[in-house]
This record gives C-alpha cells, sequence and structure tokens, in this order.
C-alpha cells in the first residue's frame, strides 16, 4: 500500500513476543484515499495520543474476517467495514459485541452504531458522471442512469451485492420509501437483478473499490459510475472530469467492527473509543468529503459551514437519499450476495 504506516517500538526488540503485542493493534481497511485520509485524521493521532503502536494493512472485507475467524488465526484487531456487511457479519457470529460503556456514542446518530460497529464516516453511494460527456447536466436520477437512449454510454457497476440492488429497483420506479419492502422476498432481489441484466450491454466494468471507480473516471474509461462521494471529490481534486448528485442516493455510514477473537480486543475497545471522539472525527473532512457520525464534531469549529453543507449528512443532502437498511442487510445479504455473483458470471 502506497502510504502503509507501520510503527514498532525499538524496545520490542528486546521484549516478549506477549509484550510486545500488548502495546501493538492492526487495524485494516480499504487503502487508496480512504485510508490515507483514515490514518491522517485518526489512526496516527490517536496512536499517539493513547502512546501505542498501529501497524495498518489493507484488506478485502469481511470473506478476510470470515476466514481468519473460521481458522482460529486471527490477527486483526480492527476492521473498517460497510454498515451492511457488518450488521450480517455479526449475525454470523465473526465480530465482538462492543462495549458502548468504553466507547461514547451519545452524540451519535441512533442509526450510526450497532452491536458489533461502531460509525467512523457516513458518506452516500451515488451515481457520478463524466462531465465531458454530458456537462454538468448529467444524470439526476437512477432512471436516468439507466436510460442509455438520452444518457448513451459506458457504465460501470459495483462487482458486490451493497448497494446495488436498491439503485435497481428507484430505476425501475420504485418510490424510495418502498424499496426494502421489495427488497423482502427473492421475487424482489430478483426484479432488481433483472433490471440490472437489462443495463447490462452498456456495463462496461464491475468495480471492485473505491480506488477503481475514482480511476475509471480519472481515466475516462466510463461514462458513469455508481460508487461513493468521497472517492469522486478526491478524484476531481486530482483533475478528474466528474460531478455526482445525491438525489436518491444511498445514505450509508462506515464503521469500525473487532473480529471474533481478535488478539487485542480490550485495547481494540478503547481505540475505538478514542477515534469516535469529535476531536478526530471533525478531522476527516480535510481529507475525503465523508461526513463524521458524532455530532459534536460540527461544533468544534474545524468543520466550516460551506464544507458541511457538502457532506452527505448535512441535513439538505441527508433528506435527498434513502438511507440503508441493516435490518435487510442482516436478513438477506447472503441470499442476495449469491444471487447477485449468479447474475454477474451469466
Amino acid at each position: 500500500m502506497k502510504h502503509k504506516m507501520t510503527f514498532t517500538l525499538v524496545s520490542a526488540l528486546f521484549a516478549t513476543t506477549a509484550m510486545a503485542h500488548a502495546d501493538d493493534l492492526t487495524v485494516a481497511s480499504w487503502g487508496g484515499s480512504y485510508q490515507e485520509a483514515q490514518s491522517k485524521a485518526l489512526f496516527e493521532p490517536a496512536a499517539k495520543a493513547m502512546g501505542i503502536d498501529v501497524k495498518q494493512e489493507t484488506y478485502g472485507g469481511m470473506s478476510d474476517v470470515k476466514l481468519q475467524v473460521s481458522t482460529g488465526q486471527v490477527t486483526l484487531d480492527i476492521v473498517a467495514s460497510g454498515s451492511g456487511s457488518a450488521a450480517r457479519a455479526g449475525a454470523e457470529g465473526m465480530l465482538e459485541e462492543l462495549d458502548y460503556d468504553v466507547i461514547d456514542v451519545s452524540n451519535f446518530g441512533p442509526t450510526l452504531y450497532s452491536k458489533y460497529c461502531v460509525g467512523g464516516d457516513v458518506f452516500s453511494t451515488t451515481y457520478a458522471w463524466n462531465t465531458d460527456t454530458y456537462g454538468e447536466n448529467g444524470p439526476q436520477s437512477w432512471a436516468d442512469f439507466w436510460d442509455v437512449e438520452k444518457f448513451p454510454g459506458k457504465r460501470a457497476y459495483r462487482n458486490k451485492v451493497a448497494g446495488a440492488l436498491e439503485p435497481a429497483l428507484m430505476a425501475d420506479g420504485v418510490a424510495p420509501e418502498d424499496v426494502y419492502k421489495v427488497l423482502d422476498s427473492e421475487e424482489g432481489i430478483e426484479r432488481a437483478l433483472n433490471k440490472i441484466r437489462e443495463l447490462r450491454p452498456n456495463i462496461d466494468v464491475f468495480w471492485s473499490s473505491g480506488a477503481q471507480q475514482a480511476q475509471l473516471m480519472k481515466d475516462g474509461e466510463v461514462d458513469m459510475t455508481t460508487g461513493w462521494n468521497g472517492r469522486f471529490d478526491n478524484a476531481k481534486k486530482d483533475g478528474a472530469k466528474v460531478a455526482y448528485s445525491y438525489n436518491q442516493a444511498l445514505l450509508d455510514y462506515d464503521c469500525f467492527a473487532i473480529p471474533k477473537g481478535a488478539p487485542n480486543k480490550d485495547l481494540a475497545m478503547k481505540f475505538l473509543a478514542e477515534i469516535s471522539k469529535p476531536e478526530y472525527q471533525d478531522d476527516l473532512p480535510k481529507y475525503i468529503t465523508y461526513g463524521p457520525t458524532n455530532n459534536l464534531a460540527f461544533e468544534t469549529g474545524v468543520i466550516d459551514a460551506a464544507t458541511a453543507a457538502g457532506l452527505p449528512s448535512s441535513p439538505e443532502n441527508a433528506a435527498k437519499q434513502l438511507p440503508i437498511s441493516l435490518e435487510w442487510y442482516a436478513k438477506w445479504e447472503t441470499v442476495a450476495s449469491e444471487m447477485y455473483q449468479e447474475m454477474m458470471t451469466e
């Protein structure tokens, strides 16, 4: 990883392995501009404040956690996760329950933490377009994203089910407030998949990471893609011709979880308590345009009004979006994921 930071104590050389582990944490996230932002705003300053060593890794998501837990070889103490994936992993017994006597979430939005995962940032899954292709008047709804006559061009879409079915149903005319009711059956999931099949001839790439969606827009390889708002903002800073809309976007959050059997569970819990404080969270938007989950982060004076207005969790932007249903992901993601992978390999 380009910005991998590894801190080790010289004294650890002279200590036993067990002692070296006592002040050591291994944190895994997804790399790219996202992990760089987390590193600068959260991981490095918190490690310094606590006087501990934090080793960072990049990983492939909860499938990596499942492998570690099932083989009893857990090396990761904390993982960054999408909220839906964490809900499912928690339900499957792969994560430790979090101790909210240690982690203070009294100023978090009620939907921004769960039994197994504490919110780290609020983001949106949206549609973005190439402004060289469409100007500023790109798609303004998922129906537009699907409309290949009005908006001819190559599309990119996610290679995992998270955040992939909801847009398809909205494109098929389902009102946002009814999306999860329709998805609450295999027939409803199949309806969403059929809508994606309809677009399939125009999907050039199924993307697998935030870094890839940003690169696709930077290179002009596709004309529009789904993806995460902060990645598009950072791509734009790097010269990409890209714009996006919050209308009908999916309001979601990333969170931090502790894998079941993590070697340093107690220290991990304290570290999560530290990075959940407003004085860390208010720094994140300096590096990537994701909103804090701790409401007090808006009151420290670090996030100015103009920045706040552009964040996914600002009241004006949040009102245009469909909040992700963790209940749906806990119940259906395993089945939906299998159906989605089958659709992709047809």
